[in-house]
């Protein structure tokens, strides 16, 4: 029916983690809706980049649940939750040093025919045809994030932001429903930022991608994120429009208190 809310894509509940006695996340609860780019913002130690983790299956929660298209993927191992459609990049670049830009992304596909024993003798036909499939995809992921003119340069050369860029065509890779961006425009100059900012939109609007990011450059945060989540202490404290969120006293006076756990 119109007018309805949509049902979340991902949907975080009562979730905590503890490392050592010390709470990283506490009873934690957010939802990101399909369609938007969600910020997930906070001051150092607030738990953000915790949370991404849980979500991803590199660590399980101690408590709570994390559903993703309406099924359980707490507790999933990292490699079953990518294969839902949920993929995230890191704050720093784990870009394959010495491979060309576009054989970064040729890796990335899954159930390749050819990597099957064998394959090549019985049906070198299918391989062919996947291997042609992932060569034309790769290069169209290229020319979408403007990396097309540097397909042939080792990853190791690009710059910071040419990096983040490479992270995020290799996560377009995988068809993903949602990406998780950690700190897209951590070291990235203003020019290639822009860049970097209308690539994440045109995720949105012209592939249906849904984006969730963490974020400390507050123009990033505020140019393109709608809503914006703020945590504090493991736990969520606000959501709202980036212009709530810039008046609210309570988030003020978090990023004022500057935590360092």
């Amino acid at each position: 029916m119109a007018g309805e809310t949509p049902q979340p894509l991902l949907e975080i509940a009562n979730v905590t983690k503890t490392f050592g006695g010390l709470y990283a996340v506490h009873n934690c609860s957010l939802q990101v809706r399909p369609g938007a780019i969600t910020g997930l913002i906070g001051p150092n130690g607030a738990g953000k980049t915790t949370l991404f983790n849980l979500i991803s299956g590199f660590h399980p929660p101690d408590t709570g649940r994390i559903i993703f298209q309406g099924t359980r993927i707490d507790g999933l191992p990292p490699h079953r939750v990518f294969r839902r459609g949920l993929c995230r990049t890191f704050q720093v670049p784990k870009e394959l040093k010495q491979m060309t830009v576009l054989e970064n992304l040729l890796l990335v596909p899954t159930g390749q025919v050819g990597e099957r024993l064998g394959a090549a003798w019985f049906v070198p036909w299918q391989i062919r045809k996947q291997e042609r499939a992932a060569y034309a995809k790769a290069l169209d992921v290229l020319e979408f994030v403007s990396l097309a003119h540097l397909r042939d340069e080792y990853a190791a050369n690009l710059s910071t932001g040419q990096k983040k860029l490479l992270e995020l065509a290799r996560a377009m890779m995988t068809d993903p429903r949602l990406i998780m961006l950690d700190e897209p425009g951590a070291g990235v100059n203003p020019s290639l930022l822009n860049s970097l900012m209308r690539q994440i939109e045109r995720l949105v609007s012209e592939r249906g991608i849904t984006v969730l990011l963490i974020e400390h450059n507050m123009a990033v945060v505020m140019g393109i994120c709608d809503p914006v989540i703020v945590m504090s202490n493991g736990e969520k404290l606000a959501e709202g429009t980036p212009a709530e969120i810039q008046q609210n006293e309570q988030v003020l006076a978090a990023y004022l208190g500057g935590q360092n756990r």
